[in-house]
């Protein structure tokens, strides 16, 4: 699929990468997982971001991931691969390889170990940019990195870099910065939000054109956008209202990656809710509150 022709829009849910008991990568369960959100609508596909656990995959089982999931989609729907680094080099090459594999557009995390300035941040993100020939989104993630990337410095990316074309917005007060960064980047910018959907109405009423959330409730996330550009306001919020409570438990720090993995596996679409460490794993407690919100959200 040919992202140059057309501007990405819609819900892109970041793909979970199921694993065995073990901890090894469930290559099954992950081809499973990408008929499952094609089956239910998904415009197209996130690869390797924080729901991912990309942070805790081996360049070889990025490799191999990327390369499985490539086919499988067969060019049905655009897939943004996070290619961020800690060092500029390392960002290139690994930004190169994702796009021999088939990656449509790279999620571009800006170096969080070693933090830069401005200047430095526009330097890392031109290094990938004349690298590549698809587009880059940058990912302003400061709860993630503690980088701030003003709208001011975004809009300059957007106007000078030549493949910058998208910014996902996970800078809180998100529909702020949303706001702010579309009046000072205007049409040299597409915005996504992410943070799991939690102000998915709002980004879309402030320009917004695609959310970026987990796999879990793709169907319903999709239902909300299909109402959203039918103009249909009132039912948008009304599944929205349906599912919040889930979406608000799956925005704790560090473990709502456990529970999208447990929700899925409760769908029958991945054998195992294994989390990889530093990830966190859902206790005995969380699990049967987990249970019952699932259980509202799931009630049309």
């Amino acid at each position: 699929m040919s992202s140059h022709s057309s501007v990405l829009s819609g819900v892109y849910p970041i793909a979970n990468t199921p694993f065995h008991p073990d901890g090894s990568v469930d290559y099954e369960s992950q081809e499973r997982l990408v008929d499952y959100l094609l089956e239910n609508g998904a415009h197209g596909l996130g690869l390797f971001g924080n729901a991912s656990e990309g942070y805790t995959l081996s360049g070889n089982e990025r490799i191999e991931l990327m390369r499985r999931i490539s086919k499988r989609v067969n060019g049905r729907v655009p897939l943004v691969a996070s290619s961020g680094h800690t060092g500029t080099d390392a960002a290139v090459e690994l930004s190169k390889e994702l796009e021999g594999l088939g990656a449509d557009c790279l999620m571009v995390l800006p170096p969080y170990f070693l933090k830069t300035d401005g200047e430095g941040l526009l330097y890392y993100f031109e290094a990938i940019s004349k690298a590549v020939t698809i587009p880059i989104m940058v990912q302003d993630a400061p709860l993630m990195t503690q980088v701030a990337m003003p709208p001011a410095l975004l809009a300059r990316m957007g106007r000078e870099i030549e493949n910058v074309k998208y910014v996902k917005v996970e800078a809180p007060p998100t529909l702020s910065k949303i706001t702010a960064l579309s009046r000072a980047a205007g049409d040299s910018l597409t915005l996504f939000g992410g943070l799991n959907c939690q102000f998915f109405i709002e980004e879309w009423q402030r320009g917004a054109r695609g959310q970026m959330p987990g796999s879990d409730r793709t169907r319903d996330l999709v239902r909300i956008w299909n109402h959203l550009e039918n103009g249909h306001l009132d039912e948008a919020w009304r599944v929205f209202a349906r599912i919040l409570p889930l979406l608000r438990f799956e925005l704790q720090p560090g473990l709502g990656v456990s529970a999208q993995k447990h929700n899925l596996v409760a769908e029958g679409v991945i054998q195992c809710a294994k989390v990889r460490h530093p990830t966190a794993a859902l206790e005995a407690e969380s699990l049967v509150e987990l249970a019952f919100l699932r259980e509202l959200a799931n009630r049309e």
